[in-house]
């Protein structure tokens, strides 16, 4: 079928070109008219008479069919001018857009031919210019004139939708007709000729959901009701065909994805009447017991569940809230349980949509009830005190035993086994406090001191006799009731003056007092003199009423020559019952005053002083006395570091310099000092040193370049070249064993002292008389007096 549809449309086409062939031929043929012979007469260059004729060619635009595919070139049209005559004189010229290209002319009869398939979508129309020459001398015969070549349409291209695929939403349960999108297609043909771009829209697939309108492509919904919760998606599938959708016609097509939204239309509902939980007694407020869950198909704010408690007898003990990631309502205890006291719950529980649309309130109500029962589990609890806290008073200095108050705790389980108490000792360090284990009464261990510690905080224990690991805790507090046993005394230690020149009743001090005592022992303070000082003729005693009291001066002229320090007792009371008193001291001194009351000195060797100089002289005699005794310091500072050194060093040499003199000189011959150059063996200037304890086994040669040690007294070069010749000597013995030295030198008038080699050597010395010196000298005897007998034996 396909074959035969497209050699019915080359058929049509060429046909088509056919007629529009011919009808271009015979409006050529009607619009061509002869030149007029006459025209304007102008002068050439050489006076020749030019005829400017009119133009002489008249002919339509030209078409051309586009993707003509036949096998010679189709014909365009042709041109003629009036003065060809048809001898053949005349040259027609093409030249312009695709002129020896696409477009190709015979120079003789003027036809146009396209040589190549054109293609409107890519050019609509060319222009050229046509030109009538002499073809001897190419003169122009008449002036060039433009024409246009219009590439007629045809139905070659289908319709394109401007996106492969679409994506749309719609909300679900919409009215009909509703808009979801519009989907635009675009055709490359001539809108203006014939109708190959006029565009047709229907839908292939997606019906009966949705529709399309047909000429603006716009997609509605076709059916009511649609629910997301059945089906959320759908596949569309939209055609657009050019020819106004007649048959013959191109088209194309598009896949359009249409999501359904959603709205609140669904309201919660729990999956079941009843929940049952369970929560031990034990549990603390805020504990979680369980969860409800109410399932709404919706999504997103319009799937928001609330939860409330709005019946039960369970309210006040328990409470719910919404999780809103899972949607869940979390019931969460609220107050303490006692099973004991109750042992189940009932609470009514609703779900509520957070979000209600409007249009679909006719579906609600949007919410849903369920009852939620709660069964209280046994739980063993530990002992409960039948206060939070108690608080206590007990008498400071009271006797040890005192009892000071009572705590009671009971097993709130149906046992009610047996408590035992006892104190938390990290809490009643000093162990003031001791507890009767089995009734709760709390004693005191010691006497109590108010002023040192006004409140006790403990801590008492309870425990169940058979379960230790049931304990409670309660605080107690005890108050140390204050006793009046502490006497006021003085607030400060005070220290008056009085001037000499003090006038009679007189106040200089005012004095206060101070109690450890409570405020009840305490004031109001009570200020008096002993009674045996009540008439104290120099000074007097005012109690100001306010816990105050004022000292006065009874009398006129103190001197301080006569006395110069008084000492005045007062008695102090307070208002404990029964109160109590003690007898402070108060310091009076005598001072020199100025005219105003101003204290200037209470010294009295100042004042005798005063009498005979002034004071600015005083200052300036201590001053001098004060310089000068530095200087003097000074001076001896100075003089004794001057000679501390030298002292040091003398008695640094005494102590630590030894000098000690063992030299015993060199002999007859020693004119300077000692010559350790004697002690040179001669040979060994020249490198060889003869060895008289081992007999060498090979004569030993110096090293070459072997520095010879000078002739001289420098110690350091003698050993040193001594121990370079025992390194390089291979016939050195070790290190560790005994060398002999008996080489003493040359050139002593006094020749060898040495008897190592006198047994072998004539002499003429007779040792015969070491025999008559006794014992002590036997062994020398028989040494040096053997001669005669070796002689005698041989």
């Amino acid at each position: 079928p396909k074959m035969k549809e497209e050699h019915c449309l080359h058929t049509a086409l060429l046909c088509l070109g056919v007629l529009c062939y011919s009808h271009g031929l015979a409006s050529e043929r009607l619009s061509h008219t002869r030149p007029s012979l006459h025209g304007h007469h102008e002068k050439g260059k050489e006076g020749q008479v030019l005829h400017r004729s009119k133009r002489g060619w008249v002919w339509n635009q030209f078409f051309v069919i586009e993707e003509y595919t036949g096998p010679d070139p189709v014909l365009v049209g042709r041109l003629h001018s009036d003065i060809d005559s048809g001898d053949g004189n005349i040259k027609y010229i093409l030249s312009g857009e695709g002129a020896g290209i696409i477009f190709v002319i015979d120079d003789k009869s003027g036809n146009i031919h396209a040589t190549k398939t054109l293609d409107r979508e890519e050019r609509a129309q060319y222009t050229l210019t046509a030109q009538a020459v002499d073809r001897n001398t190419n003169r122009p015969l008449e002036p060039p004139s433009e024409f246009i070549v219009k590439v007629q349409d045809i139905n070659d291209n289908p319709p394109e939708f401007l996106h492969e695929n679409y994506h749309a939403n719609v909300p679900e349960r919409s009215n009909v007709g509703t808009s979801v999108i519009q989907v635009t297609a675009s055709d490359a043909d001539d809108p203006t000729y014939g109708n190959s771009a006029k565009l047709v829209y229907s839908i292939l697939e997606g019906q009966p959901y949705f529709s399309v309108e047909a000429q603006t492509g716009i997609i509605r919904t076709a059916l009511p009701n649609m629910d997301r919760e059945a089906k959320e998606e759908y596949h569309v599938v939209i055609q657009a065909k050019d020819m106004g959708g007649h048959m013959g016609g191109l088209s194309g097509t598009t896949k359009v994805t249409i999501t359904l939204t959603d709205v609140n239309d669904n309201p919660p509902k729990f999956p079941q009447s009843v929940y049952q939980m369970s929560v031990s007694e034990a549990a603390v407020p805020g504990e979680e017991v369980g969860r409800v869950k109410a399932k709404d198909p919706d999504i997103g704010e319009n799937g928001l569940v609330a939860y409330s408690i709005i019946d039960g007898d369970g309210m006040d003990m328990f409470e719910i809230t919404t999780d809103y990631e899972t949607q869940e309502g979390v019931v969460k205890l609220k107050k303490t349980l006692d099973y004991e006291t109750k042992k189940s719950y009932s609470l009514k529980v609703e779900a509520a949509n957070v979000h209600i649309d409007p249009k679909f309130i006719s579906n609600g109500p949007f919410k849903d009830t369920v009852t939620v029962k709660i069964a209280v589990e046994d739980a063993d609890e530990p002992p409960v005190f039948l206060k939070p806290s108690y608080i206590f008073e007990v008498q400071e200095n009271a006797a040890s035993g005192t009892v000071v108050g009572k705590v009671h705790a009971k097993d709130p389980d149906a046992a009610n086994s047996a408590i035992r108490y006892s104190i938390d000792r990290h809490t009643d360090l000093e162990r003031y406090f001791v507890i009767n284990a089995e009734d709760g009464n709390i004693k005191t261990v010691k006497a109590l001191d108010r002023e040192e510690m006004a409140w006790h905080n403990i801590s008492v224990f309870a425990v169940e006799v058979h379960k230790q690991h049931q304990e409670a805790k309660v605080p107690v507090a005890i108050k140390v009731v204050d006793v009046n046993d502490n006497a006021p005394k003085f607030a400060a230690a005070y220290e008056a003056f009085v001037c000499e020149n003090a006038r009679s009743n007189q106040q200089f001090i005012t004095i206060s007092a101070d109690d450890k005592d409570d405020s009840a022992n305490g004031p109001r303070f009570i200020f008096s003199l002993p009674p045996e000082i009540i008439h104290n003729p120099n000074f007097t005693l005012r109690d100001n009423r306010d816990n105050t009291a004022s000292v006065l001066v009874r009398r006129e002229g103190f001197s301080r020559q006569k006395q110069d320090l008084y000492l005045l007792p007062i008695v102090i009371s307070d208002g404990g019952v029964p109160p109590l008193s003690s007898t402070n001291t108060l310091t009076i001194r005598v001072c020199g005053c100025s005219s105003d009351g101003t204290v200037q000195s209470c010294n009295a060797e100042a004042y005798v002083l005063n009498a005979g100089l002034s004071t600015g002289a005083l200052i300036a005699i201590l001053a001098c006395i004060v310089i000068l005794l530095v200087i003097v310091v000074l001076f001896v500072t100075l003089k004794r570091q001057k000679k501390e050194p030298l002292i040091v060093f003398e008695e640094e040499d005494v102590r630590e310099n030894i000098i000690t003199y063992d030299d015993e000189g060199g002999g007859e011959e020693d004119t300077e000092a000692f010559d350790i150059a004697t002690l040179q063996n001669p040979d060994g200037i020249n490198g060889f040193i003869p060895r008289k304890d081992i007999k060498p086994e090979y004569q030993y040669l110096p090293r070459p370049g072997l520095r010879p040690a000078p002739n001289s007294v420098d110690v350091d070069d003698f050993i040193n070249t001594r121990i370079q010749e025992a390194d390089n000597d291979p016939t050195a013995p070790p290190y560790d064993s005994i060398q002999i030295y008996g080489y003493e030198g040359r050139g002593s008038v006094a020749g060898s002292l040495s008897s190592l080699e006198s047994a072998t050597t004539d002499s003429d010395l007779d040792y015969d008389y070491l025999q008559n010196w006794g014992p002590r000298f036997k062994k020398l005897a028989d040494l040096y007096g053997s001669k005669d007998t070796f002689d005698d034996d041989s």
